[in-house]
């Protein structure tokens, strides 16, 4: 039995990524597509192949599709969530959820009344490379985790600049665009829970309306280990990277904070060095595995809509500290306090 999806907004990642991620599956395929532009919508499905082109969401909701992928601007999300789930429609939305953890919440409850499976798209969980750091670390071969460095500063594309830093409204900033990313590689690294997080943010010319470009987290963790992290939108030519460190050994992973299934991870020990092998299959098309498997009730997405409440707390606490000046604990069932 075929997964019918149906794609909330005509996006670039979606046509980069999850259109060959959903067609990758031997029961996946893509019935329609939906766009509140209908000239936009419609030459996009031509251009991928799609069947339909709607205008609105109740079409599409309409339209026999038994997954909805939300990719719109991330004010939209609540909304969209809210309908496809009570449309009977399983929903795998990008990250951030919502604007806020509370809105987030109530997304992750109206789907588990309705047995409706919600995935938050945080894509780096699926990477051969955090999956093989996040078992060094728990078989044991660094010891006991103190510490973490990530490096996920980049140069944004221009093609995807637009609402990211012009649109405070919309849900733009780095913050809500990279730094929810790393909260979740962190906890899915880690195997652990952030409790407090201390943050600074900049706007280094990229970046309008109030918005901020740039962020250097330090993070807690429930176990101890104490992690930073940089998020950005303005270095051109810094690459990406991961560090875990421990009392036995160190992990140092480079150009892994990407969508693409690359980069190399390096296990230091006193036995010397160890490169890490680790699959290379392809991010998206990992986690719509996991997700139709979830549809058939076999585990949960790779990120659940419980995961997407962390991130999401965990950008609202930088967020936070970044304008109070002062370090901001992070309870995904609460959200962010002072």
């Amino acid at each position: 039995m075929s997964v019918r999806w149906g794609l909330i907004g005509a996006s670039t990642i979606a046509r980069q990524f999850m259109i060959g991620a959903i067609r990758a599956q031997t029961d996946g395929e893509i019935a329609a597509v939906m766009s509140s532009n209908q000239e936009r919508g419609a030459s996009y499905a031509r251009e991928n192949n799609i069947p339909h082109a709607v205008s609105t969401l109740d079409a599409l909701l309409g339209s026999g599709v038994d997954a909805v992928y939300i990719s719109t601007t991330n004010e939209l999300h609540l909304e969209q969530a809210l309908a496809a789930i009570k449309a009977g429609k399983h929903v795998l939305c990008e990250k951030p959820l919502a604007l806020t953890s509370a809105d987030a919440r109530t997304m992750v409850a109206a789907a588990k009344a309705a047995g409706i499976v919600l995935g938050t798209n945080h894509h780096l969980r699926n990477a051969g490379a955090h999956r093989a750091m996040r078992e060094t670390i728990a078989t044991g071969r660094i010891g006991k985790p103190v510490a973490a460095r990530v490096f996920h500063s980049v140069y944004l594309p221009e093609i995807l600049q637009g609402w990211r830093i012009s649109k405070p409204e919309a849900g733009g900033g780095v913050v809500l665009d990279i730094t929810v990313h790393d909260a979740d590689t962190l906890r899915f690294v880690l195997n652990d829970d952030p409790v407090e997080i201390s943050a600074f943010t900049q706007s280094a010319g990229m970046a309008g309306g109030g918005l901020e470009d740039g962020a250097m987290c330090i993070w807690r963790f429930k176990s101890g280990v104490i992690a930073q992290s940089h998020e950005g939108f303005t270095t051109k030519f810094a690459g990406t990277g991961f560090e875990v460190h421990g009392s036995e050994g160190s992990l140092f992973a480079s150009n892994v904070m990407t969508q693409k299934p690359v980069g190399s991870v390096l296990l230091r020990t006193a036995k010397g060095e160890e490169e890490l092998s680790f699959d290379r299959e392809d991010l998206y098309t990992r986690s719509l595995r996991q997700f139709h498997a979830a549809i058939r009730g076999e585990g949960q997405p790779s990120a659940t809509g419980e995961d997407g409440v962390w991130s999401l707390t965990s950008a609202e606490a930088a967020l936070q500290s970044a304008k109070s000046g002062k370090a901001v604990t992070i309870d995904p069932k609460l959200g962010s306090a002072a």
